[in-house]
């Protein structure tokens, strides 16, 4: 009950300061995942609303929702694919790629400090049992 209450209690305390940290640039958690994952994409960063759903593990309504907000924002496009006119890529504008290039040191910058108690060994120690964790309970992303 130690372990589990406490993760629970960190899950609270991080998912708190992180969301002070992309309230800070007018984004929400959903929003920072979507262009984080256009961003890590290979250039042009472009990605389809499935391949955003694989990387998110979230359904096709809430990749929508998302896509449908950014997209209002100026932040994403959404053309027809030039391979297959059926489905369409969903791109970062100049906009949204400024924008999370501004976030992600903020956000790096909060992870740090969140887990400065821990040092870098520390850290890694941490996110290998984490990672021991995750799979012996299915989860194969690591």
């Amino acid at each position: 009950m130690a372990v589990i209450g406490r993760l629970k209690r960190l899950s609270l305390l991080i998912n708190t300061e992180l969301r002070r940290t992309f309230a800070a640039h007018d984004l929400d958690a959903a929003s920072f995942d979507v262009l984080a994952t256009l961003r890590r994409s290979d250039a042009p960063h472009r990605l389809t609303p499935a391949e955003l759903m694989r990387e998110s593990m979230v359904t096709s309504g809430a990749i929508t929702q998302r896509l449908d907000r950014l997209e209002g924002r100026g932040l994403v496009t959404r053309v027809p694919s030039a391979s297959d006119g059926r489905s369409v890529v969903v791109s970062l504008t100049d906009e949204g790629r400024s924008l999370i290039d501004r976030v992600l040191p903020d956000h790096i910058a909060t992870q740090s400090r969140l887990l400065a108690a821990v040092g870098p060994e520390g850290c890694d120690d941490l996110a290998g049992v984490l990672r021991d964790l995750l799979e012996s309970l299915g989860d194969k992303r690591g």
